[in-house]
């Protein structure tokens, strides 16, 4: 934090900062117990009434009152990575639609709306990657029209934690009561330490295909409609399913250089055997044989098991994802005009 000549923390910011990456203290204090201090840093999304919003990198909304501030200073974009390829926000969001394409979309404005008939968040959302071509509440009313038309629940896919990411745009739905259901995190590694792991004889045994059969499909569990999901699943610049029978199976996408990795399922009965490695393992040799150089994937923040898996295959945190979702009775609660 900032500290003047006399010793004395400084505030620094002022509402015109919002939209700025800030890092601010605040004093918190009780009945019973001493005044303590507590940082937050993030993206300043508004200051409004003597209340300030603060997005952290993780999607977490903060809010500080004016009053509890004693410090506080813009400060520049998080570093980039040390570990894994260099990659913007807006060059792995357009590869990860990429690899989840819908059965249907429509431009508004620089958005996309998606629909799949509401097989995956990721193929049934906006994909926000600039300007509406509208006032955001025009665009929204458009938003929930379209989806409604479909008879799906409308999504707007927002991202936080890197440089571009949309934090500003989550916290307006926020307001507008749009309700942020689920969030993941984007992660990035090398490809080529991912294909070189000692996988034993299971790899052996993975079976790859250019389609999702009966029993790829039965293992991955979220299919209600088998023909819309294996026309989403199927779309994309290279798809490939890995199947370990009756115990693990993946999905990849090579995109270029990159290589996206979902799906990575392993039976219960299995599990803690190196089978989701192995699985791994197999689909990065494929994608190096193909020419890519750099893996992505996508994988929810409490999926203990899954984390653990990718922590040791080299993956990092890029940033996170979120699909906010239109309830009308939380719209008409935070005063939507809609």
């Amino acid at each position: 934090m900032e500290i003047t000549a006399g010793g004395l923390l400084e505030i620094r910011i002022t509402p015109a900062d919002v939209g700025k990456r800030v890092s601010v203290r605040r004093v918190r204090s009780g009945a019973d117990e001493a005044p303590s201090f507590t940082d937050t840093v993030g993206v300043l999304t508004s200051w409004d009434q003597g209340v300030l919003t603060i997005t952290r990198k993780s999607g977490e909304t903060v809010h500080i009152s004016e009053s509890s501030l004693v410090a506080g200073k813009i400060v520049p974009p998080a570093p980039a990575r040390r570990r894994g390829p260099a990659a913007s926000f807006e060059e792995l969001a357009r590869v990860g639609a990429r690899a989840w394409q819908p059965l249907e979309s429509e431009p508004l404005g620089e958005w996309t709306l998606r629909a799949a008939g509401g097989f995956t968040r990721r193929a049934n959302s906006v994909l926000p990657l600039g300007d509406p071509g509208a006032p955001l509440d025009e665009a929204l009313a458009r938003v929930t029209s379209w989806y409604a038309e479909r008879e799906l629940p409308a999504y707007v896919q927002t991202a936080t934690g890197a440089a571009g990411t949309q934090e500003l745009l989550g916290a307006e739905l926020e307001r507008r009561g749009w309700v942020n259901e689920v969030s993941a995190e984007v992660r990035i590694a090398a490809l080529a330490p991912i294909a070189d792991v000692d996988t034993g004889a299971g790899a052996r045994e993975v079976r790859l295909t250019r389609a999702p059969d009966e029993e790829w499909l039965g293992m991955y569990g979220r299919v209600k409609d088998p023909e819309v999901a294996r026309r989403v699943l199927v779309a994309g610049p290279s798809v490939w399913f890995a199947t370990l029978p009756g115990r693990a199976i993946g999905r990849l996408v090579v995109d270029g250089r990159w290589a996206g990795f979902a799906a990575v399922e392993v039976d219960p009965e299995h599990r803690r055997a190196g089978l989701g490695t192995a699985v791994m393992a197999v689909l990065a040799r494929q994608a190096l044989e193909e020419g890519a150089s750099a893996a992505w994937l996508q994988v929810e923040a409490d999926n203990t098991g899954a984390l653990a898996l990718y922590d040791g295959l080299g993956f990092a945190r890029h940033h996170a994802y979120h699909h906010f979702r239109y309830r009308a009775e939380a719209a008409s609660a935070a005063g939507d005009p809609r």
